[in-house]
């Protein structure tokens, strides 16, 4: 058995995809995300707890408060790499890992991490990591 809690936010960003694979997304254009972020656990905290959904929410923001409104293509951290909503999902997630383990959501022992970027309501990406 696991529990888990989701927090959600959204993002904006521009970007530009590199391959004949993206077809016109290969000019700069924007995407506005849905990011659900889900943390696990197979036990609850003293307090009936996974993470504390205030923590993990401003957590969230601070973390999207990085990537949000920016050109991913001008930032030093993603030179030479498509920016796709996979490796976006994989990137918020890691950064999530950091925040756990440095104690900034409280709650029990998190098991895992799960990060969903909803490019539309028909297509999104996810990526989940253990902990």
């Amino acid at each position: 058995m696991t529990y888990s809690l989701t927090v959600r936010d959204h993002m904006m960003i521009a970007h530009s995809l590199a391959g004949e694979v993206f077809g016109p997304a290969q000019r700069l254009h924007g995407a506005t995300y849905v990011v659900d972020a889900t943390f696990r656990a197979a036990d609850l905290d003293a307090d009936g707890l996974v993470v504390d959904i205030g923590r993990a929410t401003e957590a969230l923001r601070g973390i999207l408060s990085t990537l949000s409104y920016r050109n991913l293509d001008e930032e030093p951290e993603f030179a030479g790499v498509n920016t796709t909503t996979e490796r976006l999902c994989k990137v918020l997630a890691d950064r999530l890992v950091v925040a756990v383990r440095a104690g900034e959501l409280g709650g029990g022992i998190v098991s895992g991490i799960e990060v969903t970027l909803r490019e539309s309501h028909v297509a999104w990406a996810s990526y989940e990591v253990t902990l």
